[in-house]
């Protein structure tokens, strides 16, 4: 599909790419005289869906999946790898942590990274690491090399950092304006789907069997099965993933692709982020919400087995309970903000039902497995299905900022908190049980909600699309006070 780009300034409010520092300060001082040149380079370019789109973000998805199902792949057998490395509880969970704890110092030089070089060279690598990840641990199946188990788990964390951030940018590179939102969710997707994998394959392919020999047999074959699959999308990486298409797909990236890279200034781009309010309280609220689930997810195996003792396997099925209903969640939510743009309610209700959710599955725990089950269900249909919309909103908070940039500090909120939570509520359950500790999560949410009711709707992207629309007329001139305003606001 080809549409001819339109009139100067109306791109420039679409372009929320643009972190260009000193652009931004000419544009909130009215210089029209630098407006009109980006227009009328602007002006010559066409724009295009590709159908490859759709390869890019699944591929992205798959690879996504390889990573994330081996964050939980220890934790959800908690007690068996206990037993056969030898090791404490504290220890093995710090097999999830280290995906959290890896991403912290490392989620600043990666989106850098990302914004210079671009999407290409961070999928090379993200694959490249996990791949090696898998491999090593291949090596690891011996109750004497924990070490080295250890070692392919950080290499998988390590590569975690260069995929989380890539839902948004690659939505916003390769799909038009009315796709971004479900195209976010399918890259997060993958994530989820990922997880969904680690919490229902490992208690199948690793029983809990006495003999040590046959245990190392069992977490070999799982390990080999990991290794071939990451191995298969490194190279489909390698063949298939492109940087971005030949024509851009909206009109913003057209007029981002005119902005010289030399002019990018990352740290001053940081700096707007973290004078932005609202987006500040998006960024607790995102990472009280996402930590609380990092912490659920990697300690479900021991709030099961506290109260249905010998459940592994059913364990690892309500960890694919929750995963699937927040896919579930997380498509419904992307469509429907493609549809109404409603970000503040819909985050808001979602965030409110997390909640309701906890509470409820905290109360009904000791009722039976299938309330488990469902319960569980609808926690992870709210708190899961919440990803992409944090993202999404975001984004409309920080226009014109990278998306990259707004979505690693997110991710990096989000580690911190499940590091904090999930020690904490681990310490608690061994000190006082599951209740306590879920309360202690219930409360934290509440928390998370009160300051999301907090949240100025400031939807700047949208405010400049709507001025865009409105604007469009033959004397696209006049609407250069329009622009000034949206970028000036935007740094305010």
């Amino acid at each position: 599909m080809n549409e001819k780009q339109v009139s100067g300034d109306n791109d420039l409010y679409d372009d929320r790419t643009t972190e260009d520092a000193e652009n931004h300060v000419q544009l909130a001082a009215g210089d029209a005289a630098v407006l009109a040149e980006k227009d009328d380079q602007a002006a010559t370019q066409t724009t295009r869906l590709y159908k490859r789109r759709w390869i890019i973000v699944l591929l992205f998805s798959f690879y996504s999946l390889s990573n994330s199902f081996q964050w939980i792949q220890y934790g959800i057998i908690n007690n068996i790898f206990m037993r056969f490395y030898g090791v404490d509880a504290f220890t093995i969970d710090w097999m999830s942590m280290i995906y959290m704890l890896t991403y912290i110092p490392f989620v600043f030089p990666v989106t850098w990274l990302l914004d210079k070089k671009g999407l290409r060279v961070i999928a090379l690598i993200a694959t490249t690491l996990n791949c090696a990840g898998t491999w090593i641990k291949v090596t690891s199946a011996k109750p004497n090399l924990f070490a080295v188990t250890f070692l392919g788990q950080f290499c998988c964390s390590l590569a975690q950092v260069f995929i989380l951030g890539m839902p948004a940018k690659i939505a916003s590179m390769w799909f038009g304006s009315n796709e971004v939102s479900t195209a976010c969710s399918i890259g997060v997707f993958g994530n989820q789907l990922g997880i969904a994998i680690g919490f229902l394959v490992p208690p199948v392919l690793v029983p809990n069997v006495e003999d040590m020999d046959q245990l190392a047999h069992h977490i070999r074959i799982m390990f080999y099965i990991t290794a071939a699959v990451a191995t298969a999308l490194f190279i489909l990486v390698v063949l298939i993933f492109q940087e971005r298409p030949k024509l851009p797909p909206t009109q913003a990236q057209a007029v981002a692709r005119t902005i010289p890279s030399e002019q990018y200034s990352y740290t001053a781009s940081i700096r707007r982020l973290l004078r932005n309010r609202s987006f500040i309280l998006l960024i607790i609220t995102y990472g009280l919400n996402v930590g609380c689930f990092y912490a659920v997810g990697t300690l479900l195996n021991r709030i099961i087995l506290t109260h249905y003792p010998n459940e592994e396997v059913n364990a690892g099925r309500i960890g694919l309970t929750i995963i699937i209903a927040g896919m579930v969640g997380s498509l419904i939510c992307g469509i429907w903000l493609d549809k109404t743009k409603t970000y503040k309610q819909t985050t808001f209700a979602v965030y409110f039902m997390s909640l309701v959710a906890m509470i409820v599955f905290t109360a009904t725990l000791d009722l039976g497995l299938w309330v488990a089950f469902i319960t569980a269900g609808s926690l992870g249909f709210f708190m899961t299905g919440y990803l992409p919309l944090g993202f999404e909103f975001a984004v409309e908070l920080t226009y014109p900022e990278s998306e990259g940039t707004s979505s690693g500090l997110l991710n990096c909120s989000a580690q911190v908190f499940g590091i904090i939570f999930t020690i904490c509520q681990g310490k608690i359950i061994d000190k006082f049980g599951t209740l306590p500790g879920n309360i202690f999560l219930c409360v934290f949410l509440l928390i998370g909600t009160i300051m999301t009711g907090l949240i100025k709707s400031d939807l700047r992207r949208q405010k400049a699309n709507h001025m865009a629309r409105a604007a469009d007329s033959p004397a696209p001139r006049d609407t250069v006070p329009a622009a000034s305003y949206i970028i000036k606001e935007a740094h305010m």
